[in-house]
This record gives structure tokens, C-alpha cells and sequence, in this order.
């Protein structure tokens, strides 16, 4: 059996804050966040429901589907709108859905767990699969807090997925957690996000180098197949870092978070979504996903576009 893509869509706030307008607020500068994350702007606003259902109907429409034709969706999120219900349930019902929808919380990482889920449950029956990594992580920065405030941001980003007899677009995926990293990157209830940069950076290009290795090995290709890298959207070094411990040059990764922010679970569906607009993923092209979280979690997968 094979597991097809059949439409992409995203969704982003109107609100644009832009580097010299923190640094209004901040002990910090265009220069100094450009330099050390690659962020220039990042999108503010809405809420993780808005977001999601937005960037789900755009899917929908990009795929040609009714929302009586999806049979499940999940949502990755790590900032739901509310403790109950699932903000999946929310979304479903804002879309028009009558199937089975729920939460998955890898952080950063969801997006592609979701995929992993949304995989095994077209292995047993299900034909259609709506996943979205929605975001809205400005609720939960403190906005004086500078380690924080320059790189979260809201956003989604949305795919739908097929049964399909004869064509496979997910090769392979490997995900991991360790626990043990649980106080590195953490927000409690009430709270705002705080994180250990440098030991999450450390950690960070460690599990994506291996997991993306084991991804290849396990979908029979070396970094030289590779048409694209598109990675979770934290930090320029980070990226960087990790490309050349692949051998990948920075010309084949997809960078948005210039743009964007780091946007969690949204990250990677809102690069894949530029790529593919900009025609950068080519028909028959492998493509490795690859992101790391909160957790800690980490996750990669090998797509081979159809």
C-alpha cells in the first residue's frame, strides 16, 4: 500500500513584528537577531483554532476534497487553545468534519509524528486523512523576556493524505524522545516558555544528524538523493550546522523562518508549502523532513514527491 499527498495549505497571522519594532521594547537589535537566528519577522496573532481551520479548508480545496470525504483528522499542536476539548475536535467541527479528530503534542517535532499517525491509519482502513500543525505560541511568551520573545510565533500550516494502491510519498520515519531533556524547553500551566539554548542546540543537531541518517538508511538513499531538506524552523546554526554534518549543502535547505519565526509544529508544513510553490520539490524527488522539540522529541522522514 502507499500513502499519497494530495493537497497543502497554510495559514498566517496579518500581524507582522518585525525586528526593529522588538527592539523598541528589548535589549536587542535587527542585527543581533538576524545574526544569531536568522529571524527577520515573524507573524502574530489569532488563535491555534483560527489558524488550523484556515490552513485545513485551504488544504481541503487544494486537494479537491468535501470535508465529508476526510475520514480523520489530527491536529499537531503544543498549544492548544484549551485544556478541553482537543482543538482538533474545534476545527472539525469549523470545517464541517464528521469524523474522528484529536490532539498530538510532539512540540516542534508534531507535525511529523502526525504524519507517522496518519500513516498507520491508512495502513488499517482509513482512506483520507486531513493533519495540520497549528500554533499559537504567542500566548504563552513573555514579551520582555529577549531569549524567548524574538523567536516564537503563530501560524499553520496543513496536508491532506490518501490511501493509494500504487503510489507511496512516506518512505520511512524515525522518532525518538528522551525525556530526560523534559526542563530544557518547558512552559507550565500559566507560565511562558523558557529554554537552555545552548544545551538545546547541542542536543538539537545531534538527534537530527542521526535521525536523519537512519531515515535514509531505512528509505535506501545517502544524502546525495536528496532534491530538498526541509527542516523544523528554529535557528539559521542550528539548520546550518546540521546540513553540513549531513553533507547537505544550505542551497538544498528550505528556509522560511525569516519570515516566519520558529512556529513549532507548523513549522515544517510551512516550509514544504513554500517549496512546493516555489517549485523547488520536483515529481519523483526525495525530500527529508526532519525537526526537534520540547520533550525533548525528535523526528525524520524521507517523502518521495508524486
Amino acid at each position: 500500500m502507499g500513502v499519497r499527498f494530495r493537497g497543502w495549505g497554510i495559514a498566517v497571522p496579518d500581524r507582522i513584528v518585525t525586528n526593529d519594532e522588538l527592539s523598541l521594547t528589548l535589549d536587542t537589535s535587527d542585527e543581533w537577531i538576524t545574526e544569531r537566528t536568522g529571524i527577520r519577522e515573524r507573524r502574530i496573532g489569532g488563535t491555534t483554532q483560527s489558524l488550523g481551520a484556515l490552513a485545513g479548508r485551504r488544504a481541503l480545496e487544494d486537494a479537491k476534497f468535501s470535508p465529508d470525504d476526510i475520514d480523520f483528522l489530527v491536529l499537531a499542536t503544543t498549544t492548544p487553545d484549551r485544556i478541553a476539548p482537543a482543538t482538533a475536535t474545534l476545527i472539525a467541527h469549523e470545517l464541517g468534519l464528521s469524523c474522528a479528530a484529536m490532539d498530538v503534542n510532539a512540540a516542534c517535532s508534531g507535525f511529523v509524528y502526525a504524519l507517522r499517525v496518519a500513516q498507520g491509519l491508512l495502513e488499517t482502513g482509513s482512506r483520507r486523512i486531513l493533519v495540520i500543525g497549528a500554533e499559537h505560541l504567542s500566548r504563552w511568551v513573555d514579551w520582555s523576556d529577549r531569549n524567548m520573545a524574538v523567536l516564537l510565533a503563530d501560524g499553520a500550516g496543513a496536508a491532506v493524505l490518501e490511501y493509494d494502491p500504487q503510489v507511496n510519498d512516506l518512505l520511512s520515519f524515525v522518532l525518538g524522545a528522551d525525556g530526560g531533556g523534559a526542563d530544557l524547553l518547558t512552559c507550565e500551566h500559566g507560565g511562558f516558555f523558557s529554554m537552555d539554548g545552548r544545551e538545546i542546540f547541542r542536543r538539537a543537531v545531534r538527534v537530527v544528524v542521526d535521525s536523519a541518517e537512519k531515515a535514509m538508511q531505512a528509505a535506501g538513499i545517502s544524502a546525495d538523493d536528496l532534491g530538498l531538506i526541509i527542516p523544523h524552523q528554529a535557528n539559521i546554526r542550528i539548520i546550518q550546522a546540521a546540513t553540513q554534518r549531513l553533507g547537505i549543502d544550505m542551497e538544498r535547505a528550505v528556509v522560511v523562518l525569516d519570515r516566519y519565526g520558529n512556529t513549532s509544529s507548523a513549522s515544517i508544513p510551512l516550509a514544504f508549502d513554500d517549496a512546493r510553490n516555489n517549485g523547488r520539490i520536483k515529481t519523483g524527488e526525495y525530500a527529508l523532513l526532519t525537526g526537534f522539540g520540547a520533550g525533548m522529541t525528535w523526528a525524520s522522514a524521507i517523502v518521495r514527491w508524486s
